[in-house]
């Protein structure tokens, strides 16, 4: 967020720039404009730069299927899946590709942010890095070191981050943020004035915390337990409460961010199968492991109440992978090599798994004739479906995507519900199954409006808080000649000598 926050700031000042990110670990994705997928947070850096996303803005993007594996996707395109131990070994092959994709970015504009992943402070994966100091030191790129306050201990977090670091890193870091900051940040300047002295090495600025920074969640570490974004107060008498089950390997949750934007909506995310009994819409976002997180729904007793919802008479919508677990039958011989999967039968289709996934940018008509555009990305595609089944959506050339059969809506289209219209459509068919009258949808929600005040409030928070004639400086002449190396207490102490010659020195 801040690094989007930094590019919308040079942005406006005039400056063609563009983002970059050597290595995303997320599987919330979204298509460029080039055909392939990268991390959802560089899409959100590439609008706040007034840019189409590209595959170059993230050129590797590990998407987690376990927790010991993930798919690995190289400049847009999945290559296959490898454990954490054997990512190491494809390391060198990627690290070309990453800085011949930086080289060609920094041809084309005149400046690149690099964000790094996780901390550059990983020792025990810095002899192969190239997301963090791997990719400064073969770059020549000044570092600024970002410490969120909302996990605490920022202080030994900076300081001790600086101290891991062998000395030519450490020559490259150039100072440091503090981000996410509550209350008046005066409290801090005797511990800022303190990390100067220790390091040599100022604090670039303090970025308050702002609760309208919640689109766009990087990954799912962003909906846990808690109500989506900041509900307004609805037009009509009633609320339309959903509930989203957060799955093991949720994927593209930001879906649900649409269907939050608007007032009277409340969305919650939630792994509580009594969370689902007296809410009005259910929804099964996409997962990265459909069939993994298909049988952990049903170990945890949610899709008993997924299926009580609906039949019911209350309206259930599944989104890609979701969509999937509503089927009849999965067959997967791909994704969790599982075979034939019985789904939860909701809707009338088959899915079958093909080995080369399908992305792409789409377009439509849907829910009465309304305009929708989305994007997808899955290897799972409909091999059956009932004769007559109503599509969800349906393309120029006539073609079906998804189904609709009574309250049960799904769609392997990501980002549909973005379209304002055909979102309005959907509320208002959903209240009306869910017997919520009084429920009345916003005519004049814009979605892409909420996303231009999300970069513009990044934008403010760097221009308010952040010493941004430092950052220009760092910009134009990288990071400063002659900074102090600090020896952190954790590297081997030199020999202390004989005990008498020790007192005979303190004399």
């Amino acid at each position: 967020m801040l690094t989007a926050g930094i590019c919308r700031w040079l942005r406006r000042r005039g400056v063609d720039v563009a983002p970059f990110k050597a290595q995303n670990m997320s599987n919330n994705s979204a298509i460029a404009v080039d055909g392939g997928e990268i991390g959802r947070a560089q899409a959100l850096q590439a609008y706040a730069c007034g840019l189409e996303p590209s595959v170059r803005f993230n050129p590797v993007l590990l998407k987690p299927g376990s927790d010991r594996t993930s798919q690995v996707v190289v400049l847009g395109q999945a290559t296959g899946h490898i454990g954490a131990r054997n990512y190491h070994e494809i390391k060198d092959r990627l690290r070309g590709t990453v800085l011949e994709t930086l080289r060609e970015l920094q041809a084309k504009h005149d400046v690149v942010i690099c964000e790094g992943a996780g901390s550059p402070a990983e020792i025990n994966l810095r002899a192969g890095d190239l997301a963090n100091m791997g990719l400064a030191r073969a770059a020549d790129l000044p570092v600024i070191v970002v410490g969120d306050i909302d996990r605490g201990g920022v202080f030994a977090a900076l300081y001790g981050t600086l101290a891991l670091l062998d000395a030519d890193d450490q020559a490259l870091v150039s100072g440091f943020v503090i981000n996410k900051f509550r209350g008046d940040s005066g409290l801090l300047q005797p511990g800022l004035d303190s990390l100067t002295e220790l390091t040599g090495r100022p604090t670039f600025g303090v970025v308050p915390w702002s609760s309208e920074l919640w689109l766009d969640g990087e990954d799912s570490l962003a909906y846990d337990g808690r109500v989506l974004g900041r509900p307004a107060p609805p037009r009509g008498g009633q609320w339309l409460r959903v509930a989203v089950v957060r799955l093991p390997r949720v994927s593209n949750a930001t879906d649900a961010e649409a269907l939050a934007a608007e007032p009277g909506v409340q969305v919650r995310l939630t792994v509580e199968p009594a969370d689902l009994a007296d809410v009005d819409l259910v929804v099964l976002p996409g997962s990265k492991s459909t069939v993994d997180d298909l049988r952990w729904l049903r170990e945890r007793g949610l899709a008993d109440a997924v299926l009580a919802h609906a039949a019911a008479g209350r309206p259930v919508l599944g989104i890609c992978g979701g969509f999937q677990m509503l089927s009849e039958r999965i067959f997967d011989d791909v994704e969790s090599r599982r075979g034939a999967v019985q789904g939860l039968g909701l809707l009338p289709v088959e899915v079958t798994f093909a080995a080369r996934k399908t992305l792409g940018r789409v377009t439509g008509t849907g829910l009465g004739s309304q305009p929708v555009h989305g994007y997808e990305i899955h290897h799972g595609v409909v091999s059956r479906a009932a004769d007559g089944l109503t599509p969800l959506i349906r393309l120029a050339d006539g073609t079906g995507e998804g189904a609709v059969v009574g309250n049960v809506f799904g769609t392997h289209w990501h980002g549909a519900f973005e379209t304002d219209g055909f979102r309005r459509a959907f509320l208002v068919e959903a209240a009306r199954l869910a017997g919520r009258h009084g429920f009345e949808v916003a005519p004049d929600t814009s979605f892409a409006a909420l996303r231009e005040r999300t970069v513009d409030v990044l934008g403010d928070l760097v221009e308010e808080h952040l010493d941004t004639e430092a950052l220009w400086r760092l910009i134009e002449g990288g990071a400063p000649a002659g900074l102090p190396t600090v020896v952190p207490a954790l590297r081997p102490a030199a020999p202390v000598p004989p005990a008498s010659t020790a007192v005979r020195g303190v004399r």
